[in-house]
């Protein structure tokens, strides 16, 4: 009860706050009963819209639960969600997500994800996160946020420290994704085709084979391709052509109702991609000045995955196996061009950044859990992880490679007890893990240089939460959760000195939230208020003029409050959307000795908006036959995704604006078949996807895509 006595001692908001969490709670207690009243008007109306909706499920405590049932803030976006949005990775999914950002560089492995303020300030590398990546039991790194989402049932984001079962670096949260699987007896698919602006296309299908009544087998393909969004500026042309091509095979045997097995693989090409740095302001037409006509031809980024499941019901409990391996590869060439150049170092050259990098994990998870519908919910299960990482870098004529080995081993338990008959339940969860890390750098800037280095710790997480049932329909919940990211080395040291160990963090979260999912699903609401203190947090310092870089502890704060809602109101219509109001800062200072200069106390989180956030609406509308056309239907959805203005950087060098992205949808369906044509960035709004500092006058980033149109036709059976 320390942090919470801290929370509100710290913040003089926080009983206004309380305050509004009540006002939240009794407004949807409000809106359930005014849904009740329609719900009786809604019985004169057409069957289609009094069809009562499924409560929305997720795994995010690795066993099947309603949503609303969870002491914890859990967005989800299902399958029919990702396509009529048109979310094609998982980077899109999360900038499309309020409380959620992104800072990359325009690349498939460089991603940095800070949720509700909370992530890396600056990473030292793929090991660093602060936001853990879940696919099928396969632990992936954020920073490979350019997966796509192929054959994707639905992704669940769950906010706040989940330390207790995603344990490794979940300080801030964690991405659960879940693909569809196999169905018995079952002969079903897909098929979606896309071509739009700026040569973009997408060709995408999934099939479902039954063989036999316990085997069932799916394959999934996606291929996709689009011009870079700017231009070699001494061609005239685009940079390059960006393709990815992916595949997934899933063979599922279920011997027994009680038992099954499951075997997933998987596989993700990403081809001519780079990590771009354009001069800002980018002007009306982005480009960089490059000598190759084709500069970015050899880049490639794999990344192969495989997890086998094993899952067994006893008459007491679900006892379930989960062994899962991953592998990654990346060569790429990077260009800095003549025209940046020019003005940081006074040479009218491109500048080229040679980088490989490979790495493999492989996990074991074995888990014991209730059974569905028990009326204690409890989990608890043990955790192995290998892990080695290398990468080798070429900058002006010097070389620089890393290798790291991590090991991890943890055990972990969860469980939630109702309290008697009152509505109150209790959530208790531990996890304690041991990190083992060793490390090894090879320098040849001058004369050759060797490094060794090894670290060891402990790591104790969980949370404590505590839940009350108003009615069957509304909670109310408050949930204190700790969490951890590992200490580690600096992935980009070009010197001995600067490979030396960053400190462990730590985060302590408090989340007061109500929520609200009617007895026939048109309508849920969710209201939240959280607290973070981060003490340890990673800031990887680098100076552009000498290369070096170095990493930094820092500690953070960050506060605020969330609400998503999703209607269905009738005639057709939904309402859907989210808002994050965030205030955070940073609260030690932190020399850096780079151009941007110091880290200050009170400088703004970089990255973080005060205001993020979505409103959409989807219109669907039965239309008289029309060209030979059986029962078609209108599906239309308009969104608009709103980001304020946030600090680029730790130093808050300078500020990236804010902008409003607006996205349409206008199909036509008939019977299994529908076509439909899209708008993206319909404002065309040139907004960041990251800004840097380079030196005093000179700042450079990477541009958003401008506006694009394309037609798609799906197809499912």
């Amino acid at each position: 009860m320390s942090f919470a006595f801290n929370f509100c001692r710290d913040n003089p908001m926080a009983p206004r706050r309380l305050a509004l969490a009540a006002c939240l709670a009794c407004a949807a207690v409000a809106a359930q009963a005014a849904e009740a009243a329609a719900g009786e008007r809604r019985k004169t109306a057409p069957a289609a819209e009094a069809a009562t909706l499924p409560a929305v499920t997720v795994q995010a405590r690795r066993e099947e639960e309603k949503a609303k049932d969870l002491p914890f803030t859990v967005n989800v976006i299902n399958d029919a969600a990702l396509e009529e949005r048109r979310l094609s990775s998982l980077e899109d999914v999360l900038r499309g997500t309020p409380g959620v950002e992104v800072n990359s560089w325009g690349d498939a492995g460089s991603a940095n994800v800070r949720i509700r303020g909370v992530g890396s300030l600056f990473q030292s590398g793929m090991d660093d996160s602060s936001v853990v990546v879940n696919v099928d039991g396969v632990a992936a790194s954020v920073s490979h946020a350019g997966l796509g989402t192929l054959d994707v049932e639905q992704v669940e984001v769950l906010k706040g420290p989940q330390g207790t079962l995603f344990g490794r670096s979940s300080a801030a949260g964690a991405i659960n994704i879940r693909t569809h699987r196999p169905e018995l007896g079952r002969w079903t698919g897909s098929a979606r085709a896309e071509a739009g602006s700026d040569h973009q296309h997408l060709a995408e299908g999934a099939l479902n084979v039954p063989m036999g009544e316990t085997l069932a087998a799916r394959l999934a393909l996606r291929h996709n391709a689009q011009d870079y969004g700017y231009d070699n500026r001494l061609t005239g042309k685009p940079v390059s052509r960006p393709a990815d091509s992916a595949w997934r095979a899933s063979l599922l045997w279920q011997p027994q109702a009680a038992t099954h097995v499951l075997l997933r693989a998987g596989r993700h090409d990403a081809r001519r991609y780079q990590s771009v740095m354009l001069l800002r302001p980018y002007g009306e037409r982005p480009g960089q000045e490059l000598d190759s006509a084709d500069p970015l031809a050899g880049n490639h980024f794999v990344i192969e995955q495989q997890a086998l499941e094993a899952q067994h019901d006893l008459p007491w409990a679900r006892l379930t196996s989960v062994t899962s391996r991953q592998r990654h590869r990346l060569s790429e060439n990077d260009h800095t061009g003549r025209e940046i150049m020019r003005a940081w170092m006074g040479m009218d050259v491109t500048f080229p950044l040679a980088k490989r990098e490979h790495g493999h994990n492989w996990n074991q998870e074995l888990r014991l859990a209730s059974l569905p519908g028990s009326a204690v919910f409890w989990v608890a299960g043990l955790d192995v992880y290998r892990a080695k990482w290398g990468n080798v870098q070429n900058r002006m004529g010097q070389g620089y490679g890393h290798d790291l080995t991590h090991n991890a081993d943890a055990a972990f338990g969860e469980a939630t007890w109702p309290l008697g008959a009152s509505g109150l339940k209790l959530t208790a969860g531990l996890r304690h893990s041991r990190e083992r890390k060793s490390y090894a750098g090879a320098y040849s800037a001058g004369a050759a240089l060797s490094d060794a280095r090894s670290l060891r710790e402990r790591h104790t997480t969980g949370r404590a939460g505590l839940s009350w049932a108003l009615t069957p329909q509304t909670s109310l919940y408050a949930t204190l959760a700790r969490g951890s990211k590992a200490g580690g080395f600096n992935g980009n040291a070009t010197q001995p000195a600067d490979s030396a160990p960053y400190r462990p963090g730590k985060v302590d979260s408090l989340e007061l939230g109500a929520k609200h999912e009617g007895a026939d699903g048109r309508l849920r609401l969710e209201a939240a208020l959280f607290s973070n203190r981060v003490k340890d947090d990673h800031l990887l310092a680098f100076d552009p003029g000498t290369q070096a870089s170095w990493m930094i502890n820092a500690n953070t704060r960050s506060h605020g409050l969330e609400l998503n809602g999703h209607w269905r109101a009738g005639a057709g219509l939904t309402f859907s959307g989210g808002l994050a109001w965030i205030s955070g800062s940073i609260r030690s200072h932190a020399v850096t000795n780079v151009p941007a200069g110091d880290v200050n106390v009170g400088n703004r989180l970089p990255d973080v908006p005060r205001l993020s956030a979505l409103l959409a609406v989807q219109w669907q509308r039965a239309l008289p036959a029309f060209w030979g056309l059986a029962s078609p239907t209108l599906n239309a959805r308009l969104s608009v995704r709103h980001v304020g203005k946030r600090a680029n950087d730790p130093q808050n060098s300078f500020d990236l604006d804010s902008y409003r992205k607006v996205d349409l949808r206008v199909g036509i369906a008939s019977g299994n078949a529908e076509f439909y044509i899209w708008g993206d960035n319909l404002a065309n709004k040139q907004y960041d996807l990251y800004g840097y500092y380079l030196t005093h006058g000179l700042v450079v980033g990477a541009p958003a895509r401008g506006r694009s149109f394309g037609l798609g036709l799906a197809y499912r059976f």
